[in-house]
């Protein structure tokens, strides 16, 4: 119930697949994903709380308070990227599982009858480093995913979704929770709140994104003996597609739109062969949809015209593509109300990056906060977030746990669901 025994807890998952710079190494469905997921299980179990993993492999402890009633479900993800820091997701899941207890037991020692069940959840995928798209688990929960499609997917070395959970003893059956709202806590991985000395951040909206899939197909030849005039280099039209994608942020006002190429393939790979294909997913960020659509009609049309001057084909097709998400008002102003009970800094901020809670947004009142990152940085060895913030942000999630099991926060009105649906659409 202490801080001291919440922070003893977070270092000792930080050190499941720890890498020698204070990262971590927990791609989706791995060994130390596993042992993460059995550290998870375990402490569910030793509380007597009912732990189910689902067909997608979301893993859930149940705290069961009034028989019959659906659940607010409190958590975020225990997988990292390659390389990845040791905040984002894990701090979420831990701190879930510390407010969720804490919540109990208050109900426990004060004789309070809730009015729904309380639970905690540890999302499948989140990251998407192994397995493409990201936020996997969550979204086949909400229904935007389909189950089916996402377990046939296969990473790099060609292991499908499927395979790798079962490998790991987590691809389930478990019928999912009945949900009555949703709750995360996130480090921002972003300077505002740093910069701006405030300790939680109530996220009002998601940004736009778009993803582009984009193959390069050239001609596998001879690196020395194919004359200069007869390749068709796909890496070299690739980097310049890379190239585009990094530049087109520079049409639009400063930070107004983010772009990257994050990964990429090539093939056959071979330091004697000019390669034949190139794969690469370039991410465009926004808050307005429109500068989004307009940068994807750029890259188009600039793409099209690498590949008529470098004589290959180049296929683009549209890729998990997620419209602007506000969340409930309702939300933020409990947020605010958190803070404010606590003698906590607040402030409204959006969020550029993609979480669990975007896709729970969409079926379920969802409140979003965020704490402080050192430096702004994150998907890095270097993430770091302080002692003192990750403590307090753990009582903003015990606060608004408690408000919203004893039926604090109202369904989104459908005003606001419209609003969703047409930011998404």
């Amino acid at each position: 119930m202490s801080d001291a025994t919440f922070l003893t807890d977070f270092h000792h998952v930080a050190g499941i697949g720890a890498t020698a710079n204070s990262g971590v190494e927990r791609q989706a469905a791995t060994e130390a994903d596993k042992a993460t997921r059995d550290w998870f299980a375990a402490f569910a179990r030793e509380r007597n709380w009912e732990v189910r993993v689902d067909g997608i492999g979301n893993m859930f402890a149940l705290i069961e308070l009034v028989p019959g009633a659906p659940y607010i479900l409190l958590g975020s993800h225990l997988d990292s990227q390659p390389l990845g820091g040791r905040f984002d997701g894990a701090y979420g899941v831990l701190a879930g599982l510390h407010a969720a207890e804490r919540v109990a037991k208050r109900l426990h020692s004060t004789g309070t009858t809730p009015v729904f069940n309380l639970a905690v959840v540890n999302w499948f995928n989140e990251e998407g480093g192994r397995f493409a798209p990201s936020i996997m688990g969550s979204s086949v929960f909400a229904g935007l995913m389909d189950q089916e499609k996402m377990l046939a997917v296969k990473d790099l070395a060609g292991t499908t979704v499927a395979e790798a959970l079962e490998a790991i003893g987590y691809l389930g059956t478990d019928q999912r929770p009945d949900l009555a709202g949703y709750a995360e806590i996130h480090i921002e991985q972003g300077r505002i709140l740093e910069r701006e000395g405030i300790t939680l951040g109530a996220v009002d909206y998601s940004w736009h994104t778009q993803k582009l899939d984009i193959e390069v197909l050239g001609e596998q030849s001879h690196t020395g003996a194919t004359a200069m005039a007869d390749r068709h280099d796909a890496l070299v039209a690739a980097s310049k597609v890379v190239l585009l994608v990094h530049d087109v942020t520079k049409k639009f006002a400063e930070e107004a739109l983010v772009s990257s190429v994050g990964q990429l393939t090539l093939e056959p790979n071979s330091p004697i062969v000019v390669a034949r294909r190139v794969h690469l997913v370039a991410d465009l960020r926004s808050a307005s949809p429109e500068i989004v659509a307009e940068a994807r009609a750029s890259l188009l049309a600039d793409i099209a015209q690498i590949a008529k001057d470098h004589d290959i084909r180049i296929n683009v097709n549209d890729f998990d593509v997620r419209g602007i998400q506000y969340y409930p008002e309702a939300g933020l102003e409990l947020t605010e109300k958190v803070a404010a009970n606590l003698g906590l800094s607040v402030r409204r901020i959006r969020t550029m990056a993609g979480h669990d809670s975007v896709a729970m947004n969409r079926i379920v009142p969802t409140v979003m906060m965020f704490i402080p990152s050192v430096d702004g940085v994150s998907h890095c060895e270097r993430e770091f977030t302080t002692d003192t913030d990750i403590v307090a942000g753990v009582k903003a999630l015990e606060s608004v746990a408690w408000e919203m099991v004893n039926g604090a926060l109202a369904p989104i009105d459908s005003t606001e669901q419209e609003l969703s649906k047409a930011g998404a659409a």
